[in-house]
């Protein structure tokens, strides 16, 4: 027997915090009644905890982690909902001067000129970034200074002032308050991250499951995406 007072239980990358904590969350809600317990992790934690038997009702995720939980029947694959994808950005102190960033000269210049730079080791973008570095062969410049958190949000290093500058897809970079958008990655080294989300195959709550879905590809979560630092591939609404 289901659970019916039982808190809707999500697993989440942490990409679209904004989005939820802001906007969806709050209104599923309201309009549904149903509670929700959102466990938030990178998406490499998420699948580490998986990969430990932790199971949710729903999991956001990184699409190539989600192609994995499809192949292994973890998730529904008739579930599965293509969400939004994310970029990966610089952020610096609310105030603060913004640099230029917009070509790779400038970005190199900023990362190897900071009093310091933070970045996730275990987040994609963290990941990224330390390739990145290595690639444009600045590596031991940034990391000489570098502030680095296993993983969580960078920012937070702005905000405790060991970082200058923090390093992340601009959503996360956008859930610390107190930071500011110096903008995206120049296109020639950008990265692009897609999100999706699913239920799990043994779910407890799956008609819950399945209207927190519904929530995450409606018209007001496309707004919500894209007003929380991401692309959306939920079809915007349309006026009426």
């Amino acid at each position: 027997m289901t659970d019916n007072t039982a808190p809707l239980s999500i697993m989440s990358a942490l990409a679209v915090e904004v989005a939820f904590k802001r906007w969806i969350v709050p209104g599923f809600e309201q309009q549904t009644g149903i509670r929700t317990d959102i466990i938030w992790d990178p998406t490499t934690v998420l699948m580490r905890r998986v990969r430990d038997g932790e199971r949710a009702d729903v999991i956001l995720a990184i699409d190539h982690a989600m192609d994995e939980l499809e192949k292994e029947s973890v998730i529904r694959r008739d579930t599965r909902i293509p969400i939004a994808r994310a970029m990966v950005g610089l952020g610096v102190r609310h105030g603060a001067p913004k640099p230029d960033i917009s070509t790779l000269e400038a970005l190199k210049d900023v990362l190897t000129g900071a009093r310091s730079v933070a970045y996730s080791l275990g987040g994609a973008s963290g990941i990224y970034f330390q390739d990145l570095i290595k690639r444009l062969g600045i590596a031991d410049e940034v990391n000489a200074r570098a502030v680095t958190i296993p993983a969580g949000f960078t920012a937070t290093k702005i905000i405790s002032g060991e970082a200058e500058f923090a390093v992340q897809q601009v959503s996360e970079l956008m859930s610390v308050d107190g930071v500011d958008i110096v903008g995206p990655f120049p296109d020639e080294i950008q990265t692009f991250t897609d999100f999706s989300a699913a239920i799990f195959t043994d779910a407890r709550h799956p008609d819950a499951a399945s209207a927190f879905l519904d929530a995450l590809g409606s018209g007001a979560a496309a707004t919500a995406y894209e007003k929380g630092g991401l692309t959306s591939f939920v079809p915007a609404p349309t006026a009426n």
